[in-house]
């Protein structure tokens, strides 16, 4: 073998010896620093425990301790707390016992208070009694010296008392309402009398029907027509009745619709002149009429707004007004009527200070219902004031117009001015006419509620109803009672009639003596 070879595994052998014997050595060494670190730690974590074990033994100690501390705390405040209310209910006890001692007291007091509030009432029935007997004594001695039983005496004293009381107001209403009147007439009398002198109107009554004159009596065939289809077609078109009766030359319109009559006029006159009369010419009248009346009312209403200075009225409302100059009322043109009021209205607006534009424009409007009254049903006051609303008139405009007739107070003074304006239009001498019939009938009724009253004897209306005399029985009315009964008869006659202007009650006493000389 070659020694080369024998050298090299002899010092692989070496090589491997040396390192197994350094691998034990280190083995062993680590071994040893294994069990000398165990040892360690063992002795450390016996340590530990044992220090741990101390100080849990202490903090349990402590916990102890801080417990009984804190039990010994609340029961001292258990105890501090207890012996407060404890004084607390001893207090409130002292008190309860010094209230009832007190009510004791008081009570001892109030009977003592009871007995002599008993004494005293004893002593005051006796007295009573004592004062009673003498009042009956005193009473039976005032009957035997006066002659009256107590019950004629309190009628006596009492009539004595109403009469004094019933002097002493009539006498007070008589002055104020005497100073009141002078003062309100006087005032009134000069506004009145100088709108009155400032406005001047015509003094005609209008007619309600239409009388168509006629060339000849022979044109009154030719208007009825064949079997009367000509007449029959006029009546249908316009609404209007055509009275031919025996009266020469003349054809009457009746119609309760003052335009429908007057278009009917204006085309009945047309086809007269023209002397074309079939019901294809008549339509094409009519209808020509028609427009030319409405172009009438819109220019009517127009002139009355110009004529009594008023602007801004609503258009509809213009051509309303247009149509009151086909409308009468007692036979006075009803737009002229409101012309009339508006001015007098203005003037008398005027002369106390307020707008004359405003009573201008109501006394213009108080009456528009009348345009249309023939067409809706309701008073001209209630469509008047639908009306006026509907055109957004203002509220003291429209008041006006639902307080001119009294159907509701007047809140204003234009309100009031534009009745006063109202009854001074209508109330003028030939400002309207009145039928005999309803005449007669507004006098009855006049005197039928004058009479309704005791003590009446009898009463006459007279001055055409503006002044009623009253006869009474002296007997019953006393010269006080008489100024009580004439307020009373001029408020019933406020409250039961419709009348133009005002009504003076005029209350007539007197006593007589007969005898006779034998």
């Amino acid at each position: 073998m070659d020694p080369i070879v024998v050298n090299i595994v002899v010092g692989v052998v070496c090589a491997a010896a040396a390192g197994a014997a350094a691998f034990f050595a280190g083995v062993s060494h680590r071994k040893k620093t294994a069990e000398f670190a165990i040892g360690s730690a063992e002795q450390e974590a016996k340590r530990i425990v044992s220090d741990a074990i101390k100080t849990a033994e202490a903090k349990k100690k402590e916990a102890v301790l801080e417990g009984k501390d804190e039990i010994h705390r609340l029961r001292n405040e258990s105890e501090r707390e207890l012996n407060d209310r404890r004084r607390e209910v001893q207090r409130q006890e002292r008190r309860i016992q010094q209230k009832e001692e007190s009510l004791d007291k008081k009570m001892e007091s109030l009977e003592a208070k009871d007995e002599v509030l008993t004494n005293k009432c004893k002593q005051a029935d006796e007295r009573l009694a004592e004062a009673e007997a003498v009042k009956k004594s005193q009473f039976e001695m005032l009957e035997r010296i006066s002659g009256f039983t107590v019950e004629q005496a309190k009628e006596y004293l009492l009539k004595n008392l109403e009469d004094e009381l019933t002097h002493d107001k009539a006498v007070r209403l008589m002055e104020f309402e005497q100073q009141t009147r002078d003062e309100a007439d006087k005032a009134a009398r000069e506004i009145i009398s100088m709108a009155i002198q400032r406005c001047a109107a015509d003094h005609v009554a209008e007619a309600t029907i239409s009388v168509v004159p006629l060339p000849n009596d022979e044109m009154k065939g030719r208007i009825i027509g064949r079997e009367g289809r000509n007449i029959r077609a006029i009546e249908t078109m316009t609404g209007v009745d055509l009275i031919i009766d025996d009266t020469p030359e003349a054809i009457t319109l009746s119609c309760f619709e003052p335009v429908r009559r007057e278009v009917a006029r204006i085309a009945l006159e047309r086809l007269i002149t023209d002397g074309r009369i079939h019901p294809a010419r008549i339509e094409e009248t009519i209808e020509k009429a028609r427009r030319e009346v409405e172009a009438t009312i819109k220019e009517e209403g127009e002139r009355a707004v110009i004529e009594a200075g008023v602007t801004g009225i609503h258009p509809e409302l213009v051509k309303l007004l247009g149509r009151l100059r086909y409308r009468t009322s007692y036979g006075q043109n009803v737009l002229n009527h409101s012309l009339e009021v508006a001015y007098l209205s203005g003037m008398m607006a005027s002369e106390l200070g307020l707008d004359p534009t405003v009573a201008k424009r109501a006394g213009l409007l108080h009456d528009i219902g009348k345009a249309l009254d023939h067409e809706i049903e309701g008073s001209h006051v209630e469509i008047g004031v639908d009306v006026a609303r509907k055109y957004k008139e203002s509220e003291t405009v429209v008041h006006a117009i639902q307080a001119h007739h009294g159907d509701v107070e007047a809140k204003t003074v234009i309100a009031c001015i534009v009745q006063a304006a109202d009854a001074i239009s209508a109330a003028r001498p030939g400002a309207r006419r009145e039928n005999l019939e309803n005449y007669i009938k507004r006098l009855e009724k006049l005197e039928e509620v004058a009479s309704s009253f005791e003590g009446v004897e009898r009463c006459f209306a007279i001055q055409a109803g503006r002044e009623i005399r009253i006869m009474v029985k002296p007997d019953i009315i006393t010269d006080d009672k008489m100024v009580l009964l004439a307020r009373d008869i001029c408020t019933k006659i406020e409250n039961d009639l419709e009348y133009p202007g005002q009504i003076k009650v005029n209350i007539i006493r007197e006593s007589r003596a007969i005898e006779y000389a034998k």
